[in-house]
C-alpha cells in the first residue's frame, strides 16, 4: 500500500488444550522460536508476546490486507506442529485449545473517536 498510512494492531490471547501449565523450559523456548520463525513468514510483527504456563499474550502489528483470524490460525496451528515434531510430543494431538481472544488496539480510546465524531459539523466551514 504506496499511498497509505496504517497502525493496525491487535492484542491476542489463546490457552493450552484444557489449560494444562505445560508451557515451561524447552516447550516454551521452541514456542517462541516457532512463533518468531511463522511471524517473518507471515509478514507480521510481534511487538511484545508473554508466553505463560497455559496461555500465551500477543501484541501484533499487521497490514491491513492481512486477517486476524488467518494469523491467528496459522500461528496457532503451526506453533502446535512445529513443537510437537521438534520435541518429540506426538502423544498430544494439540496444544491449543479452539478458541482465542483477540481486540484491535488503537492509540485513542473509544469514547474520545466518538466525540471527534459528533463534533464534526461544529469546525465545519
Amino acid at each position: 500500500m504506496k499511498n497509505s498510512v496504517h497502525n493496525v494492531n491487535f492484542h491476542v490471547v489463546w490457552t493450552t488444550k484444557y489449560r494444562k501449565k505445560f508451557m515451561r523450559f524447552k516447550i516454551k523456548n521452541t514456542v517462541e522460536e516457532s512463533l518468531i520463525l511463522k511471524s517473518t513468514d507471515l509478514d507480521i510483527k510481534i511487538e511484545k508476546y508473554e508466553i505463560m504456563p497455559e496461555h500465551i499474550h500477543l501484541f501484533i502489528r499487521m497490514k491491513p490486507n492481512q486477517s486476524i483470524a488467518y494469523i491467528v490460525s496459522q500461528l496457532k496451528g503451526y506453533t502446535s506442529y512445529y513443537t510437537r515434531k521438534k520435541l518429540n510430543l506426538y502423544k498430544y494431538k494439540s496444544l491449543w485449545s479452539s478458541g482465542y481472544f483477540c481486540e484491535s488496539i488503537g492509540q485513542i480510546s473509544e469514547s474520545i473517536i466518538l466525540k471527534y465524531i459528533e463534533n464534526q459539523w461544529r469546525h465545519y466551514n
